[in-house]
Protein backbone atom coordinates (compact mmCIF):
# COMPACT_ATOMS: atom_id res chain seq x y z
CA UNK A 1 0.00 0.00 0.00
CA UNK A 2 1.20 3.54 -0.76
CA UNK A 3 2.63 5.23 2.33
CA UNK A 4 1.48 8.61 3.58
CA UNK A 5 3.87 11.24 4.91
CA UNK A 6 2.27 12.96 7.87
CA UNK A 7 1.97 16.72 8.09
CA UNK A 8 3.48 18.23 11.21
CA UNK A 9 0.03 19.05 12.63
CA UNK A 10 -0.93 15.36 12.80
CA UNK A 11 -1.49 14.28 16.46
CA UNK A 12 1.80 13.51 18.15
CA UNK A 13 3.10 11.15 20.82
CA UNK A 14 6.03 13.40 21.67
CA UNK A 15 8.67 15.82 20.45
CA UNK A 16 12.19 14.41 20.22
CA UNK A 17 15.15 16.54 21.41
CA UNK A 18 18.88 15.74 21.50
CA UNK A 19 20.57 17.47 24.44
CA UNK A 20 23.85 19.35 23.89
CA UNK A 21 27.05 18.15 25.58
CA UNK A 22 30.17 19.90 26.89
CA UNK A 23 32.24 18.23 24.15
CA UNK A 24 30.09 19.51 21.27
CA UNK A 25 30.33 22.79 19.38
CA UNK A 26 27.94 24.18 22.00
CA UNK A 27 30.66 24.14 24.68
CA UNK A 28 31.18 27.95 24.81
CA UNK A 29 27.39 28.51 24.92
CA UNK A 30 26.33 25.50 26.94
CA UNK A 31 24.56 27.40 29.71
CA UNK A 32 22.65 29.54 27.22
CA UNK A 33 21.51 26.72 24.95
CA UNK A 34 20.51 24.54 27.91
CA UNK A 35 18.39 27.38 29.28
CA UNK A 36 16.67 27.71 25.90
CA UNK A 37 16.02 23.97 25.66
CA UNK A 38 14.73 23.89 29.24
CA UNK A 39 12.24 26.60 28.24
CA UNK A 40 11.23 24.44 25.28
CA UNK A 41 10.69 21.40 27.51
CA UNK A 42 8.57 23.41 29.95
CA UNK A 43 6.49 24.80 27.07
CA UNK A 44 6.05 21.51 25.19
CA UNK A 45 5.09 19.48 28.29
CA UNK A 46 2.11 21.77 28.82
CA UNK A 47 0.65 19.94 25.81
CA UNK A 48 2.43 16.60 25.33
CA UNK A 49 5.49 14.53 26.30
CA UNK A 50 9.07 14.96 25.16
CA UNK A 51 11.65 12.28 24.33
CA UNK A 52 15.10 13.61 25.21
CA UNK A 53 18.27 11.92 24.01
CA UNK A 54 21.15 12.44 26.46
CA UNK A 55 24.82 11.57 26.18
CA UNK A 56 25.29 9.46 29.32
CA UNK A 57 23.80 8.43 32.65
CA UNK A 58 25.31 11.44 34.40
CA UNK A 59 23.56 13.86 32.08
CA UNK A 60 20.34 11.88 32.49
CA UNK A 61 20.48 12.20 36.28
CA UNK A 62 21.32 15.90 36.15
CA UNK A 63 18.49 16.71 33.76
CA UNK A 64 15.99 14.64 35.75
CA UNK A 65 16.82 16.71 38.84
CA UNK A 66 16.65 19.93 36.86
CA UNK A 67 13.24 19.16 35.38
CA UNK A 68 11.93 18.31 38.86
CA UNK A 69 13.09 21.74 40.06
CA UNK A 70 11.30 23.33 37.09
CA UNK A 71 8.06 21.54 37.97
CA UNK A 72 8.00 19.26 34.90
CA UNK A 73 5.90 16.17 35.59
CA UNK A 74 8.08 13.06 35.36
CA UNK A 75 5.37 11.31 33.32
CA UNK A 76 5.82 13.88 30.54
CA UNK A 77 9.43 13.20 29.61
CA UNK A 78 11.69 10.25 28.93
CA UNK A 79 15.48 10.48 28.97
CA UNK A 80 17.19 7.97 26.66
CA UNK A 81 20.96 7.53 26.48
CA UNK A 82 22.57 7.48 23.03
CA UNK A 83 25.78 9.01 21.65
CA UNK A 84 25.37 12.11 19.47
CA UNK A 85 27.47 14.64 17.59
CA UNK A 86 25.11 17.60 17.84
CA UNK A 87 21.59 18.70 18.77
CA UNK A 88 19.76 18.97 15.46
CA UNK A 89 17.06 16.31 15.89
CA UNK A 90 15.11 17.64 12.89
CA UNK A 91 17.80 16.25 10.63
CA UNK A 92 18.94 13.08 12.42
CA UNK A 93 15.54 12.04 13.79
CA UNK A 94 13.22 9.56 12.02
CA UNK A 95 10.67 10.62 9.42
CA UNK A 96 7.30 9.00 10.09
CA UNK A 97 4.88 7.63 7.49
CA UNK A 98 1.68 5.64 7.70
CA UNK A 99 1.49 2.37 5.78
CA UNK A 100 -1.46 -0.02 5.96
CA UNK A 101 -2.78 1.89 8.98
CA UNK A 102 0.49 1.52 10.94
CA UNK A 103 3.35 3.88 11.64
CA UNK A 104 6.78 3.32 10.10
CA UNK A 105 9.80 5.37 11.11
CA UNK A 106 12.12 5.91 8.16
CA UNK A 107 15.77 6.30 9.08
CA UNK A 108 17.49 8.25 6.31
CA UNK A 109 21.23 8.75 5.98
CA UNK A 110 22.50 11.89 7.71
CA UNK A 111 25.89 13.20 6.61
CA UNK A 112 26.14 16.51 8.47
CA UNK A 113 24.57 18.52 5.60
CA UNK A 114 26.77 17.21 2.87
CA UNK A 115 29.75 16.16 5.02
CA UNK A 116 30.30 19.67 6.40
CA UNK A 117 30.44 18.32 9.97
CA UNK A 118 31.03 15.03 11.78
CA UNK A 119 27.77 13.07 11.86
CA UNK A 120 28.44 9.34 12.33
CA UNK A 121 26.92 9.21 15.83
CA UNK A 122 23.94 11.33 14.81
CA UNK A 123 23.38 9.05 11.81
CA UNK A 124 23.28 6.02 14.14
CA UNK A 125 21.10 7.66 16.80
CA UNK A 126 17.68 6.44 15.59
CA UNK A 127 18.93 2.86 15.33
CA UNK A 128 20.37 3.14 18.84
CA UNK A 129 17.01 4.24 20.22
CA UNK A 130 15.27 1.42 18.34
CA UNK A 131 17.63 -1.14 19.89
CA UNK A 132 16.57 0.12 23.33
CA UNK A 133 12.87 -0.46 22.60
CA UNK A 134 12.00 3.24 22.62
CA UNK A 135 9.85 3.02 19.50
CA UNK A 136 6.59 1.13 19.18
CA UNK A 137 6.82 1.44 15.40
CA UNK A 138 9.36 -0.36 13.20
CA UNK A 139 12.42 1.59 12.08
CA UNK A 140 13.17 1.12 8.38
CA UNK A 141 16.61 2.19 7.13
CA UNK A 142 16.82 4.08 3.84
CA UNK A 143 19.90 4.51 1.64
CA UNK A 144 18.97 8.05 0.56
CA UNK A 145 20.54 11.10 2.21
CA UNK A 146 17.64 13.23 3.48
CA UNK A 147 17.11 15.66 6.36
CA UNK A 148 13.75 16.44 7.93
CA UNK A 149 14.32 20.18 7.59
CA UNK A 150 14.58 19.81 3.82
CA UNK A 151 10.95 18.78 3.28
CA UNK A 152 7.47 20.11 4.09
CA UNK A 153 4.39 17.86 3.79
CA UNK A 154 0.76 18.93 3.41
CA UNK A 155 -0.35 15.43 4.47
CA UNK A 156 -2.13 14.97 1.14
CA UNK A 157 0.71 13.82 -1.07
CA UNK A 158 2.35 17.18 -1.83
CA UNK A 159 5.91 17.97 -0.78
CA UNK A 160 7.50 21.43 -0.71
CA UNK A 161 11.29 21.58 -0.97
CA UNK A 162 14.26 23.49 -2.43
CA UNK A 163 16.45 22.55 -5.34
CA UNK A 164 19.50 23.99 -3.58
CA UNK A 165 19.28 21.27 -0.94
CA UNK A 166 17.74 18.14 -2.46
CA UNK A 167 19.61 18.46 -5.76
CA UNK A 168 22.91 19.47 -4.21
CA UNK A 169 25.65 17.03 -5.35
CA UNK A 170 26.89 16.88 -1.74
CA UNK A 171 23.78 14.85 -0.78
CA UNK A 172 22.96 12.22 -3.41
CA UNK A 173 25.41 12.57 -6.31
CA UNK A 174 24.13 11.02 -9.49
CA UNK A 175 20.45 11.42 -8.64
CA UNK A 176 18.65 14.07 -10.69
CA UNK A 177 15.27 15.64 -10.03
CA UNK A 178 13.32 12.80 -11.64
CA UNK A 179 15.23 10.20 -9.61
CA UNK A 180 14.68 12.08 -6.33
CA UNK A 181 10.98 12.44 -7.09
CA UNK A 182 10.71 8.73 -7.88
CA UNK A 183 12.49 7.72 -4.65
CA UNK A 184 10.38 10.01 -2.46
CA UNK A 185 7.22 8.99 -4.25
CA UNK A 186 7.94 5.37 -3.38
CA UNK A 187 9.21 5.92 0.16
CA UNK A 188 6.97 8.77 1.35
CA UNK A 189 3.93 8.40 -0.90
CA UNK A 190 4.56 11.77 -2.54
CA UNK A 191 2.44 12.42 -5.63
CA UNK A 192 3.56 16.02 -6.27
CA UNK A 193 6.76 17.89 -5.47
CA UNK A 194 6.86 21.68 -5.44
CA UNK A 195 10.45 22.87 -5.98
CA UNK A 196 11.60 26.32 -4.91
CA UNK A 197 14.53 27.53 -6.99
CA UNK A 198 15.22 30.66 -4.93
CA UNK A 199 15.65 31.68 -1.31
CA UNK A 200 18.49 31.41 1.18
CA UNK A 201 19.69 32.78 4.51
CA UNK A 202 23.22 33.97 5.15
CA UNK A 203 24.84 31.88 7.88
CA UNK A 204 22.76 28.80 7.01
CA UNK A 205 24.75 25.54 6.84
CA UNK A 206 21.93 23.44 5.35
CA UNK A 207 21.96 24.56 1.70
CA UNK A 208 18.54 26.25 2.03
CA UNK A 209 16.40 23.92 4.10
CA UNK A 210 12.80 24.75 3.33
CA UNK A 211 11.92 24.96 7.05
CA UNK A 212 13.92 28.20 7.20
CA UNK A 213 12.00 29.71 4.27
CA UNK A 214 8.43 28.46 3.73
CA UNK A 215 6.10 26.17 5.69
CA UNK A 216 2.74 24.46 5.29
CA UNK A 217 0.26 25.42 8.03
CA UNK A 218 -2.60 23.41 6.54
CA UNK A 219 -3.05 21.91 3.06
CA UNK A 220 -4.07 25.30 1.62
CA UNK A 221 -1.83 27.72 3.57
CA UNK A 222 1.89 28.49 3.29
CA UNK A 223 3.70 31.03 5.44
CA UNK A 224 7.00 32.30 4.12
CA UNK A 225 9.85 34.68 4.85
CA UNK A 226 9.70 38.05 3.10
CA UNK A 227 12.38 40.74 3.10
CA UNK A 228 11.03 44.20 2.27
CA UNK A 229 14.34 46.07 2.46
CA UNK A 230 16.14 46.22 -0.94
CA UNK A 231 19.38 46.98 0.90
CA UNK A 232 19.51 43.52 2.48
CA UNK A 233 21.55 40.88 0.62
CA UNK A 234 18.60 38.47 0.89
CA UNK A 235 16.10 40.74 -0.82
CA UNK A 236 16.41 39.60 -4.44
CA UNK A 237 16.42 35.87 -3.68
CA UNK A 238 13.47 36.10 -1.30
CA UNK A 239 11.52 38.30 -3.72
CA UNK A 240 12.07 35.66 -6.41
CA UNK A 241 10.92 32.98 -3.97
CA UNK A 242 7.76 34.98 -3.25
CA UNK A 243 7.03 35.11 -6.98
CA UNK A 244 7.48 31.33 -7.17
CA UNK A 245 5.11 30.77 -4.26
CA UNK A 246 2.45 32.95 -5.85
CA UNK A 247 2.64 30.81 -8.98
CA UNK A 248 2.24 27.50 -7.12
CA UNK A 249 -1.11 25.75 -7.33
CA UNK A 250 -2.83 23.11 -5.27
CA UNK A 251 -3.79 19.84 -6.91
CA UNK A 252 -7.25 21.24 -7.77
CA UNK A 253 -5.64 24.24 -9.51
CA UNK A 254 -6.42 26.79 -6.81
CA UNK A 255 -3.68 29.10 -5.49
CA UNK A 256 -2.28 28.75 -2.02
CA UNK A 257 -3.21 31.15 0.75
CA UNK A 258 0.10 32.88 1.39
CA UNK A 259 1.01 34.68 4.61
CA UNK A 260 4.25 36.65 4.76
CA UNK A 261 6.42 36.57 7.85
CA UNK A 262 8.38 39.71 8.76
CA UNK A 263 12.14 40.04 8.54
CA UNK A 264 14.04 40.49 11.81
CA UNK A 265 16.92 42.90 11.91
CA UNK A 266 20.29 41.40 11.08
CA UNK A 267 21.79 39.21 13.82
CA UNK A 268 25.55 38.82 14.01
CA UNK A 269 27.84 36.55 15.98
CA UNK A 270 29.35 38.62 18.81
CA UNK A 271 32.72 36.86 18.49
CA UNK A 272 33.59 37.20 14.81
CA UNK A 273 30.71 39.24 13.38
CA UNK A 274 29.39 36.77 10.80
CA UNK A 275 25.68 36.85 9.90
CA UNK A 276 23.38 34.45 11.78
CA UNK A 277 20.32 32.84 10.13
CA UNK A 278 17.45 34.31 12.15
CA UNK A 279 14.08 33.30 10.68
CA UNK A 280 10.53 33.15 11.99
CA UNK A 281 9.67 30.30 9.60
CA UNK A 282 11.48 27.86 11.89
CA UNK A 283 8.45 27.35 14.18
CA UNK A 284 7.28 24.03 15.67
CA UNK A 285 3.71 22.69 15.52
CA UNK A 286 2.68 20.55 18.51
CA UNK A 287 -0.61 19.30 19.90
CA UNK A 288 -2.67 22.41 20.57
CA UNK A 289 0.09 24.98 20.12
CA UNK A 290 2.80 26.45 17.90
CA UNK A 291 6.20 27.37 19.34
CA UNK A 292 7.70 30.34 17.52
CA UNK A 293 11.34 31.47 17.62
CA UNK A 294 11.91 35.07 18.68
CA UNK A 295 15.06 37.18 18.61
CA UNK A 296 14.49 40.16 20.90
CA UNK A 297 13.47 42.13 17.83
CA UNK A 298 10.70 44.61 17.09
CA UNK A 299 9.42 42.21 14.41
CA UNK A 300 8.83 39.42 16.97
CA UNK A 301 5.30 40.58 17.78
CA UNK A 302 4.27 40.79 14.13
CA UNK A 303 5.64 37.30 13.52
CA UNK A 304 3.57 35.96 16.40
CA UNK A 305 0.49 37.66 14.92
CA UNK A 306 1.05 36.02 11.52
CA UNK A 307 1.47 32.57 13.08
CA UNK A 308 -1.67 33.15 15.17
CA UNK A 309 -3.55 33.97 11.96
CA UNK A 310 -2.22 30.81 10.30
CA UNK A 311 -3.16 28.51 13.20
CA UNK A 312 -6.60 29.42 14.57
CA UNK A 313 -7.41 27.42 17.69
CA UNK A 314 -3.76 26.83 18.67
CA UNK A 315 -1.91 28.74 21.32
CA UNK A 316 1.14 30.63 20.04
CA UNK A 317 4.13 30.34 22.37
CA UNK A 318 7.27 32.47 21.86
CA UNK A 319 10.70 30.95 22.57
CA UNK A 320 13.78 33.18 22.68
CA UNK A 321 16.18 31.59 20.17
CA UNK A 322 19.04 34.08 20.16
CA UNK A 323 21.32 31.41 21.61
CA UNK A 324 20.20 28.79 19.05
CA UNK A 325 21.14 30.81 15.98
CA UNK A 326 24.70 31.10 17.30
CA UNK A 327 25.13 27.55 15.92
CA UNK A 328 23.25 28.37 12.70
CA UNK A 329 19.89 26.74 13.39
CA UNK A 330 16.72 27.71 15.20
CA UNK A 331 13.80 26.20 17.10
CA UNK A 332 12.39 23.76 14.53
CA UNK A 333 15.88 22.48 13.76
CA UNK A 334 16.25 21.28 17.38
CA UNK A 335 13.12 19.11 17.25
CA UNK A 336 11.45 16.16 15.54
CA UNK A 337 7.79 15.32 16.01
CA UNK A 338 6.87 11.68 16.58
CA UNK A 339 3.29 11.01 15.42
CA UNK A 340 0.81 9.13 17.56
CA UNK A 341 1.69 5.44 17.60
CA UNK A 342 5.46 5.97 17.30
CA UNK A 343 6.49 5.43 20.92
CA UNK A 344 6.05 2.78 23.58
CA UNK A 345 3.47 4.29 26.00
CA UNK A 346 5.32 2.69 28.90
CA UNK A 347 8.07 5.29 28.47
CA UNK A 348 5.85 7.89 30.14
CA UNK A 349 4.36 5.79 32.92
CA UNK A 350 5.66 6.85 36.33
Amino acid sequence: MTPRLFPEWHPQDAIQLTWPTPTSDWAPLLGQIEATMEAMVVAITRYQPVLIVVHDDGQRARLGARFTSLGVDASLYHLAVAPSDDTWARDHGPIAVERDGRIELLDYVFTGWGSKFAAARDDALTRSLASQGVFAAPVVSQALVLEGGAIESDGEGTLLTTSACLLNPNRNPGLDRDAIEARLGEQLGIARMLWLEHGHLEGDDTDSHVDTLARFCDPATIVYVRCDDPQYPHHAALAAMETELKALRREDGSPYRLLALPWPKACFDPDDGHRLPATYANFLIINGAVLVPTYGDAADFRALQVIDQAFPGREVVPIDCRAVIRQHGSLHCLTMQLPRGSLDPALFQR
